[in-house]
């Protein structure tokens, strides 16, 4: 399988090319002024890393949110316009579910910043699958619906939301700091699903905002 992937989700952009089961690539794009310009160089020079043309291209898979309306968009557009020029499958990857690849542990619990006093949550399993559905809501009310004895908490926005873990019996439980970057998550995750037949049609790619009323407003930089 060879599979690009491209996060531009938030500022911390990345692309990413995994083939044979390996990553034979990765590139950051840190930007807050958003991807529009650096991307298709950076196509590019990711498949210059990885020694392969666009055509060798397998899958394309794009972390479709929760992040920025525009990046989420952004990364979307490309991945669905160019499996569609080049009649190749896509895949669109949670973040949430990106993140959970990082953990060890049976229970991962995923965990961000959502702003408003509120977090997307959900909790996976080691082979990156759902077991707790994705959700915003406040941070206790979320660690309320967590049931199972034993879980690992996996987040890049520690510093927001440890102290709301205080006091609680989620508090001595591992927690991970997970890279901002997440190119190579997608990717391995797309490959995840190619192995259970789950790649698609690029029409049928969407984006996963999981705060659906208001996504353009709902996620701001901080």
């Amino acid at each position: 399988m060879i599979i690009l992937a491209i996060d531009t989700t938030s500022q911390f952009g990345s692309l990413a090319v995994r083939a044979g089961g390996e990553m034979t690539a990765e590139v950051t794009l840190d930007s807050r002024d958003g991807f529009g310009h650096l991307l298709f160089p950076a196509i590019e020079e990711a498949l210059r890393g990885a020694r392969l043309r666009l055509q060798d291209v397998e899958c394309f898979a794009g972390a479709s949110g929760p992040g920025t309306f525009t990046g989420v968009r952004v990364d979307l557009a490309a991945v669905k316009g160019l499996a569609e020029a080049l009649g190749k499958p896509a895949v669109g990857v949670s973040n949430l579910r990106a993140l959970s690849t990082f953990g060890r542990l049976t229970n991962r619990a995923v965990v961000l910043d959502a702003r408003r006093g509120e977090v997307f949550g959900a909790v996976y399993d080691a082979a990156a699958q759902l077991i707790a559905p994705e959700a915003v809501m406040k941070l206790p009310a979320w660690l309320e619906t967590l049931h199972l004895p034993q879980y690992e908490f996996i987040s890049h926005d520690w510093p927001a939301l440890a102290s709301a873990f205080a006091g609680t019996r989620f508090d001595g439980m591992t927690r991970v700091e997970a890279p901002r970057h997440l190119a190579s998550a997608i990717a391995y995750c797309a490959e995840l699903d190619g192995q259970r037949g789950k790649w698609t049609d690029a029409a049928l790619v969407d984006a996963n905002y999981v705060r659906h009323a208001d996504a353009e407003l709902s996620w701001k930089e901080p």
